[in-house]
């Protein structure tokens, strides 16, 4: 099989998935199929397959199949889940012998020995493509650890077989190769930013985003799990960094995200007076936004999502299919109170009563902003509608409380509501009511045709934004104990979102930071993972195990003191009510035996 015969059935993909760049770069589609001699001699059609790269590039949750956010402490899901325990080839990662590092490497080779191209322009195509590799391989180092690098190599059929079965790398090496890989990268590429600043192609500051994002997690893996018994490695270091390498790898990332920062090619959001504003339109605003480094975008009407159609209260709902996906009470907890106070929802007094509140807003007020940039609390405005959860209203009974409660939308007989339309279903709910008595407003657009269901939205899904720069190199300096160097750039991050400034941090402190920032934004689980508190934050027997929901009841009993009040039921999630459980087995995805099939030299993770 020769590199022709590849690449005769390479498709130019529909890639307006990833519409919005520096030109209309990444705005081509065809369904026609063309040879590789017919491609090469075709500046233009070269950049069709090169944007078509692009197509592939997830393994992780997306506004397409949103249900994966259903399994950390950020959401539930609107389907029931029965098996609490983590899957073992979740988000796995795998795109070695699988087309994805093939198909680059003969695109690679195939555009050295192109006359249709300058060479600078070959430069920064090449230089482009294997950042797209090491975006592959950084991903296959988080879900599995290390890996068989190929390199630049393309095999055919004719090569030997034995010789095509490449060993795994040890987990430092597969980092080192990705770190390598984006620094060449970043030495080549172009430092313009794109139009808007709104780039989905990559770019020098791309790249150093990814080389600094690879080191950290390195060097949280060489920390950390060294620091967890029993230590989740392999006799070969397949898996597992020497504690020795950290050092070295988080100042790799302090140094990357500092040359990005120095740059002064991206700033915070801050356009906005509103805090609570000003964070969600920081997540969605696609003009002239500062943040956004790299982003897979939406464009109606070749590449849309369901997220702003499904995701919203059914209040405002223009279809049946809403609540898909709903915040937990875990993570709207973690924002704090701005008084410094216990951030916990109170529901219950030491004598077993309710706590009483005077209206349902009461326990999300004076809290950091981005909870409300984030979510969608009882009482909050959204889409000119005050967004109710009342779940029921509540009369005495002696010492005793009896709950009333309807189908969702039924008010009594004086026209005051008893279960609103945002409220939970009487027999535990469809797949459509709410489960958790929260919605999402991140990502969420306003624009009545994006939330049509013949229409659909357009968010984008954020790979790298400045928010994450900061905040690694903030990390960096605390790991190298320079934490007078990261301080004022975690605290940028404190001053945007509008919650006070602190003088000294821990890694606590920025996993805080990290958790209620990036919400939605495919981080919390590899932070998790890179920390190696997966399984003591998930262990099956913690309230932090447990998805939990939060619904306010009024209290109508004019016989009542409490007459007027309000007050609040913490419920596990309908949809998973039972504690989760992340095994040690779960840090890696597990080389299963078709895997060690095709290539025996493949060692299986710890713990399988």
């Amino acid at each position: 099989m020769n590199i022709k015969y590849i690449l005769k059935g390479f498709i130019i993909a529909v890639v307006s998935v990833i519409a919005i760049s520096c030109d209309d770069f990444l705005n081509r589609s065809s369904s026609t199929i063309f040879s590789d001699e017919e491609i090469f001699k075709d500046a233009s059609m070269i950049k069709s397959v090169l944007a078509g790269f692009y197509a592939g590039l997830d393994y992780e949750p997306t506004w397409s199949s949103p249900q994966g956010f259903g399994l950390l402490d950020e959401a539930t899901q609107y389907e029931g889940k029965t098996d609490t325990k983590y899957g073992y080839t979740l988000w796995r990662a795998y795109p070695y012998p699988h087309p994805a590092i093939r198909n680059i490497n003969i695109f690679i080779k195939n555009l050295s020995d192109t006359k249709v191209l300058t060479e600078e322009e070959k430069k920064q195509y090449i230089a482009e493509m294997k950042l797209l590799r090491a975006w592959h391989y950084f991903c296959m180092a988080r879900s599995l650890g290390g890996m068989p690098i190929v390199g630049d190599t393309v095999y055919n059929i004719t090569d030997n077989v034995g010789g095509m079965r490449l060993p795994r790398s040890t987990e430092a090496g597969i980092y080192d190769y990705v770190i390598s890989e984006c620094t060449n990268a970043a030495n080549v590429l172009t430092a313009e930013t794109g139009a808007a600043n709104h780039c989905t192609r990559v770019n020098k500051w791309v790249a150093l985003a990814l080389k600094a994002r690879a080191a950290i997690y390195a060097g949280s893996i060489a920390k950390y799990n060294n620091l967890v018994t029993p230590q989740i490695k392999t006799s070969g270091m397949e898996v597992g960094i020497p504690a020795g390498m950290a050092e070295k790898y988080y100042r790799t990332a302090k140094e990357a995200a500092c040359e990005i920062i120095n740059s002064k090619k991206y700033g915070l959001y801050n356009k906005e007076d509103d805090k609570a504003y000003n964070f969600y339109k920081a997540m969605i605003d696609k003009n002239n936004n500062p943040e956004i480094i790299w982003a897979k975008d939406y464009l109606y009407p070749n590449a849309v999502n369901s997220w702003s159609v499904n995701a919203v209260p059914t209040a405002v709902s223009l279809t049946l299919t809403n609540n898909e996906i709903t915040p937990l009470l875990n993570l709207v907890e973690s924002y704090e109170r701005l008084d410094g106070s216990d951030p916990e929802i109170k529901t219950k007094q030491i004598n077993g009563d309710y706590v009483f509140y005077d209206s349902p807003e009461e326990p999300f007020r004076n809290r950091d902003p981005r909870l409300h940039g984030t979510i969608i609390c009882p009482g909050d405005m959204f889409l000119n509608t005050k967004i109710v959860y009342q779940a029921g209203q509540m009369q005495q009974q002696g010492k005793k409380w009896k709950k009333i409660v309807k189908s969702v939308g039924t008010n009594d007989a004086d026209g005051d509501i008893i279960t609103s339309l945002n409220g939970p279903e009487e027999t535990g709910g469809s797949w459509w009511s709410n489960k958790t008595g929260f919605n999402f407003c991140k990502f969420v657009e306003t624009n009545a045709e994006n939330r049509k269901p013949s229409h659909g939205g357009e968010p984008c899904t954020i790979r790298f934004r400045y928010a994450e720069v900061l905040l690694i190199y903030a990390e960096a300096c605390l790991e190298l104990h320079e934490e007078s160097e990261g301080l004022p750039y975690l605290n940028q991050v404190r001053d945007r979102a509008g919650v006070p400034r602190i003088d000294s941090y821990d890694i606590k402190t920025i996993e805080h930071e990290r958790r209620v920032e990036f919400p939605l934004e495919n981080q919390r689980f590899w932070d998790m993972k890179r920390w190696r508190r997966a399984h003591m934050v998930w262990d099956g027997t913690s309230d932090s195990s447990i998805q939990w929901g939060l619904f306010p009841y009024h209290i109508k009993d004019r016989r009542s003191k409490h007459n007027g009040k309000w007050v609040f039921e913490k419920i596990p999630s309908v949809s998973m009510p039972k504690a989760r459980t992340f095994e040690l087995a779960n840090y890696y995805s597990f080389i299963d035996d078709n895997m060690l099939k095709n290539n025996p030299k493949l060692v299986k993770n710890p713990y399988q």
